[in-house]
């Protein structure tokens, strides 16, 4: 999954959203250098990871654009499904999509000096160019994937992805929300036992 669905997938705690955000540039132990808040976020991230990539209907998504990207097929199913989850924000929250997006940016700032230097990096380009509201349309997704092949050295051509998202969208988009509901449940019981295992 991508941002917008890390993010979402974290509930309502603060920290534990900043904790997923930023989880990818963490590896290994490190997460212990954080605190227990941020922490539960990382570890929830790598949860959330571990079960979408091995889950069979997210492995039809991503069989489905194989042959043309390879390796970087999962990379593009992510986005897609956060297009999706954009798209579709008011079946499963019930504050709009723009006011949502607005108060993560505010948390941001808010813990700037928590970040890692690559977030602290990337937050104000995110927050300039509105990356999490821009999932919402295709013109964003667009952007996104050409972004992202430009720093494959356009080795990926993830940028004719978009293409690939059209002609299929009603496919991509019945998986998303058949994965999703179980990605939800997955999460929310996960989220749990990480809240009892870091107290």
């Amino acid at each position: 999954m991508n941002f917008l669905a890390h993010i979402y997938l974290s509930g309502d705690d603060d920290l534990i959203k900043l904790g997923n955000f930023m989880a990818d540039g963490i590896k290994g132990n490190r997460y212990l250098d954080f605190s227990p808040g941020i922490r539960r976020g990382i570890i929830l991230h790598r949860e959330i990871d571990t079960y979408t990539d091995a889950h069979p209907i997210v492995r039809q998504s991503t069989r489905r654009l194989h042959e043309n990207y390879s390796h970087y097929s999962g990379v593009i199913v992510d986005i897609y499904y956060d297009h999706f989850l954009a798209k579709n924000w008011s079946h499963y929250y019930q504050q709009p999509l723009e006011a949502y997006v607005e108060d993560f940016y505010k948390l941001l700032y808010a813990n700037f000096d928590r970040l890692t230097p690559k977030i602290k990096n990337m937050v104000p380009h995110m927050v300039r160019e509105n990356w999490l509201l821009s999932y919402a349309g295709l013109d964003g997704i667009a952007t996104v994937l050409y972004n992202m092949n430009r720093r494959t050295k356009n080795r990926s051509g993830m940028d004719k992805a978009i293409n690939d998202l059209q002609e299929h969208y009603t496919a991509f988009e019945e998986e998303f929300t058949m994965f999703f509901e179980e990605l939800m449940r997955h999460c929310a019981t996960k989220l749990e036992e990480i809240k009892l295992d870091i107290p």
